[in-house]
């Protein structure tokens, strides 16, 4: 929520240039970013530091958001420990299809789990750079964002006192649900679309069949598999929006699994325990601006996309670099140039990643729309790919996020 300041000019205010509402990807990185450059922050978080570091989310990363780490010191862990793919497969018309991205570009992706990605952010900001963060906060508002003397409060988990942070700017980092995006809801325009298709979201105790992501194109509808090491692998399953997991047990899962990605030559699955279970519905938003006087939002809080081409957390870490940066050039120089220009820079990158998303969606969920003609150009569509060059290059420049300019 957004309030009048509360004492804002009271002796015991803390006082920093900036304060970011959020640990996770975007805001840790925003916090990095800006405690190289030698200006001070404040991080806030709801949540514990134990929580953020284990919270299991998918973490395929594109090779220019990894470029952006390194160049900033955030990658060390990742390049020594992330998988490298460098290509995927599609399974349609009970074929095999392989597309090597990595050989029509030389670029891949890279997969590290988010959460491994959280606790190196975090580490990397408050241990190594000296970053100041709260985790564990309650109850977070925000003050006169408008003006130019904005405030953040805060009640503190041990003392049960609301803390008072004035700043000069706020980063809003803290997602689909946080405080910064409820405090625009009134001013913002807000685009959004539903897929009308839920996932079946699993993680399992097993290998996976290839090593390599797998998109089952079925008439009975998508199927995923994504390695997540040698002994996990997450699959998914195309089910009805707001299905419930315990309408899957283990035996219909592994029944759909094996019919929806099989294919001519291809390995059986390897069967294992179902760690994880849980509906995602696909659907998608966009705020615009991603501004509003002093307040900036990042990642989530200024846009959700559908982990259907896996585009979310490298949305966020954009952002982040772009945000970081452009308030070190304020506090430091005075070039307000790089916040002035935020919003319509980042809104290019979002909007592209989007339409990609809805153009992915038809070529995964198409065969099972119980449209003869939408099965029939959907197929098209997924044996241009293995046809013509012109159109595996294009798929490939949005695949992997790699197109000069957005």
């Amino acid at each position: 929520m957004t309030d009048a300041s509360p004492h804002a000019n009271s002796p015991a205010t803390q006082r920093f240039p900036v304060v970011v509402v959020g640990a996770g990807p975007a805001g840790l990185t925003v916090g990095c970013v800006l405690r190289a450059a030698g200006v001070d922050c404040l991080v806030l978080e709801t949540e514990t530091r134990e929580f953020v570091e284990r919270l299991p989310r998918a973490g395929v990363i594109e090779e220019p958001a990894v470029r952006g780490l390194e160049r900033r010191g955030l990658a060390g862990n990742l390049l020594e420990r992330a998988q490298r793919h460098t290509a995927c497969e599609f399974r349609f018309d009970g074929g095999r299809h392989r597309f090597a991205y990595e050989e029509l570009t030389g670029r891949r992706h890279w997969v590290y789990p988010q959460q491994f990605l959280v606790t190196d952010l975090v580490r990397e900001y408050a241990d190594v750079r000296g970053g100041a963060v709260r985790f564990g906060v309650r109850d977070v508002r925000l003050h006169e964002p408008d003006s130019d003397r904005p405030s953040v409060s805060y009640v503190c988990p041990e003392s049960g006192r609301r803390e008072v942070v004035a700043c000069e700017f706020v980063a809003g980092c803290d997602g689909s649900r946080g405080v910064t995006r409820a405090s625009v809801a009134e001013r913002a325009a807000v685009a959004r679309h539903d897929y009308g298709i839920g996932w079946l979201a699993l993680l399992a105790e097993a290998p996976p069949s290839a090593d390599r992501v797998l998109f089952g194109c079925h008439p009975d509808g998508f199927a995923g598999q994504m390695p997540r090491g040698p002994e996990v692998t997450r699959y998914y399953l195309q089910c009805p929006p707001g299905d419930d997991p315990g309408n899957w047990p283990h035996e219909r899962v592994w029944t759909e699994l094996r019919r929806r990605l099989g294919a001519a030559g291809a390995e059986p699955l390897t069967e294992g325990r179902l760690i994880e279970k849980r509906v995602l519905d696909m659907h998608d938003y966009v705020t615009e601006p991603m501004a509003f006087g002093r307040l900036y939002l990042a990642g989530d809080a200024a846009h959700l996309v559908a982990p259907i081409a896996a585009k979310g957390l490298n949305l966020a870490l954009y952002d982040a670099f772009a945000l970081g940066d452009a308030l070190a050039a304020r506090l430091l120089k005075g070039d307000g140039t790089g916040l002035d220009g935020y919003s319509a820079s980042c809104l290019r990158r979002v909007w592209d990643y989007q339409e990609f998303s809805q153009w992915l969606s038809e070529l995964y969920h198409g065969s099972a729309a119980g449209d003869p003609f939408r099965a029939g150009t959907t197929l098209a569509r997924l044996r241009r790919l293995f046809s013509s060059p012109a159109a595996a290059a294009a798929f490939a420049e949005r695949y992997l996020g790699t197109a000069e300019r957005y």
